[in-house]
């Protein structure tokens, strides 16, 4: 029985992108936009080159902003305003998850690799804002991004969070990592299942499943 699986869990993690929201919003189709046109803009390069970039500097450091640092000390602050000031018109709120998500046992935190302002946007425009004891950012890991197991390390003792008792709900795959070597239950959130070692769970439906947790 799934329930008995997640006994033993008491702080509940949570992604924000694609993960608290549908991928069918498409938000982050709005924020690749606005991180090519920003790479472009900073340094002076086509926007097909500076779409390039953003990929490349995704999968090589786990996000653009990384990338930008670490190869251009990029600043991060006006980077992660402008490319968050997207809309939010097309979200809407699940009154299951809502639901689902306060009936939680212990503890329940968001940790993003965006930042803190925008994920509380997000999160009031889903109706979840007020069910979270705290709201993470790329901010909070000192601009280490996941999939780093330094990130999750610098936000975890931040928020004192005990990885043996805690679970981790993402949708990028290479985001449950290191929370499985932390000692915490994995649950992948996506449309297609992944086969890895460190991913207990799949799912398609975060609300459903969750109600298979709650029985």
């Amino acid at each position: 029985m799934l329930a008995s699986t997640f006994s033993h869990v008491s702080t509940w993690v949570f992604d924000l992108d694609n993960t608290l929201y549908p991928p069918e919003a498409r938000l982050f189709d709005q924020i690749e936009v606005k991180m090519t046109n920003w790479v472009a803009e900073t340094l002076k390069v086509s926007q097909a080159e500076a779409d390039h970039l953003r990929k490349h500097y995704w999968h090589t450091y786990g996000t653009t902003l990384s990338g930008l640092m670490q190869e251009h000390g990029a600043d991060p602050t006006p980077y992660l305003v402008e490319v968050h000031e997207i809309s939010l018109d097309h979200l809407e709120v699940d009154h299951q998850l809502v639901s689902n998500i306060s009936k939680l046992p212990g503890r329940r935190i968001v940790y993003t690799n965006g930042s803190e302002p925008y994920a509380r946007r997000v999160l009031r425009a889903r109706g979840l804002e007020e069910l979270f004891d705290a709201v993470y950012g790329v901010e909070h890991a000192k601009f280490r991004p996941k999939p780093e197991r330094q990130a999750f390390e610098t936000v975890f003792k931040k928020d004192g969070l005990r990885p043996e008792v805690a679970a981790m709900f993402e949708d990028e795959p290479r985001n449950l990592a290191a929370p499985f070597e932390l000692g915490m239950r994995t649950v992948h959130v996506a449309p297609t299942p992944v086969e890895h070692p460190y991913i207990h769970h799949h799912t398609s439906d975060l609300t459903g499943f969750l109600s298979q947790i709650l029985r």
